[in-house]
């Protein structure tokens, strides 16, 4: 993966900690040779990120919640002052209350969906408004999406919704941003053991079924998510554009489990 990147920015917005999908993408970005900066949304965060920031060399963080503009504006302001242009984003950022990720989905409050669909959706499309006022040669614009978008997955509810809209709008955004020489896509990996995973209502029991019953017999890792989006934000991505690509040892071509687990 060495030297793939090099040259290139990018921004990496949504580590939590060193077991983040978006610390596994930033570290392989880094070993591929980019130069990174991440936001972050509080103090908390903020110290939890510091060490792995300067672990690959970067000193640009910027606090960051995505539904205020004005700190929108400020973050990819900071951006264009430092380097001038931006050559990807990686957008891994999605929320809703844990209480409605339990019980049935037609109990949904508004202010639940309306708060989830903005994070987890709205959020993307704003980010690709103004990263791609800076992608003066092209860039490449990334976010994480999950199987429950077009399954119906225990527990998921409101996040599948808010990820079938996310899935639609990466289309959408491709279509609107391609004659720049801008590709939108999705890394859609299977249930990994993150911060934002374990808040998902029987979590362990999912990672367990889709380890045993997916033809590779195993979950992604986070080098295998991470190499994917090298691939996707380096020049051999370059026609690649408007994709959900699976990272999830090909558990979504399965319509029931392995035969010795029925």
């Amino acid at each position: 993966m060495g030297g793939l990147l090099s040259g290139k920015r990018g921004l990496i917005m949504g580590v939590a900690n060193e077991r983040s999908i978006a610390w596994g993408i930033a570290k392989s970005c880094a070993e591929a040779g980019a130069e990174l900066a991440f936001t972050y949304q509080g103090e908390a965060f903020g110290s939890r990120l510091k060490p792995l920031a300067e672990s690959v060399g970067s000193d640009t963080m910027v606090d960051v919640d995505v539904t205020n503009p004005d700190q929108m504006d400020a973050a990819f302001a900071a951006l264009k002052d430092k380097w001038g242009s931006l050559d990807f984003v990686v957008h891994a950022i999605a929320f809703s209350d844990k209480s409605e990720l339990t019980g049935r989905f037609r109990d949904t409050s508004v202010e639940n969906f309306k708060h989830s669909m903005h994070i987890s959706c709205y959020s993307f499309i704003d980010v690709a408004k103004r990263a791609s006022e800076i992608m003066t040669d092209g860039g490449t614009l990334m976010t994480l999406t999950f199987e429950g978008s077009n399954k119906v997955v225990p527990n998921y509810n409101v996040m599948g919704v808010a990820k079938a809209a996310l899935e639609s709008s990466i289309r959408y955004l491709a279509n609107d941003l391609g004659p720049e020489g801008i590709r939108v896509n999705g890394i859609s990996p299977g249930p990994m053991k993150t911060l934002a995973g374990a808040a998902i209502g029987g979590a362990r029991r999912t990672y367990k079924h889709t380890e045993q019953n997916a033809p590779m017999q195993s979950n992604a890792t986070l080098e295998a998510v991470g190499a994917t989006a090298v691939y996707l934000a380096s020049d051999g991505g370059a026609f690649t554009t408007g994709e959900i690509i699976r990272v999830d040892g090909g558990y979504h071509i399965m319509g029931m489990p392995r035969i010795e687990n029925i």
